[in-house]
């Protein structure tokens, strides 16, 4: 067809057998016509500013999101109903099978983690009995009153709390925050108005998920703290994001 006096073509149909990938976006390129000897002029959408042209790495590419540390963006790893461990492969951005479930439990919110964020020194510092950081992005549990059955989303969450745990000698914090528009815990803004069988719930569920079949595993949850910790904790895992990988 024609538009302002150039022939268009449909850029997937018409690339060169030896060409490399697409034209430059919002730029006329010149490519091999379907027809022999004939060279098509081709314009390439230009895409809108909040469109991804490629996937985002989920812990490099996604934002914090805004109202941090109050509210964050949360990118699903886990449901309650998964009886096997998904952790996102930190090289590809893609969600790797880690293991089984060690145990019959399985984790009682939703699991992920928080962008743009690391567990490095500052984090480690606001958990006196742990020796380093754990190096990997700060960990999210997020309750919903509906449930969502299926990983790899993300989502606005609402911090209320967290879970000091260490690791191996690693500070490997979990955040606690509620589904931000669930009008259901629209109300909740700290773990003290959670009822206590859902954190007795997580905090049994992270002492026994590592541990093997008839023996220990090496963690231990310190304490559940407030609001107001956990998001000191969010802001010491962005400057150590920052610090590590750049702002």
């Amino acid at each position: 067809m024609h538009a302002n006096g150039l022939e268009f073509s449909n850029v997937r149909k018409n690339l060169c057998p030896n060409a490399v990938g697409f034209p430059k976006i919002g730029t006329p390129s010149t490519i091999c016509s379907p027809r022999p000897g004939r060279l098509t002029k081709v314009f390439a959408m230009s895409f809108p500013k909040t469109f991804y042209r490629w996937r985002p790495h989920p812990w490099h590419g996604l934002e914090i999101g805004e109202q941090a540390p109050d509210v964050v963006n949360a990118y699903i790893e886990m449901t309650p109903f998964d009886s096997v461990k998904y952790e996102v492969d930190k090289t590809t951005g893609y969600l790797l099978v880690d293991r089984p479930q060690l145990t019959s439990s399985m984790p009682p919110t939703l699991y992920g983690f928080i962008p743009k964020t690391y567990c490095g020194a500052r984090v480690q510092k606001l958990s006196p009995t742990s020796e380093r950081g754990d190096g990997d992005p700060l960990d999210i549990c997020v309750i919903t009153e509906r449930p969502i059955n299926r990983g790899e989303v993300i989502l606005h969450a609402r911090v209320i709390g967290g879970v000091q745990m260490v690791d191996h000698g690693e500070a490997d914090d979990k955040i606690i925050a509620v589904l931000h528009e669930d009008r259901f815990w629209s109300h909740v803004n700290s773990v003290d108005q959670v009822r206590q069988v859902l954190l007795d719930r997580l905090r049994h569920y992270f002492e026994t998920y590592k541990r093997p079949a008839g023996g220990e595993a090496d963690v231990q949850v310190i304490e559940i703290y407030s609001a107001e910790h956990a998001k000191k904790v969010i802001k010491a895992a962005q400057a150590d994001y920052d610090e590590t990988y750049g702002s």
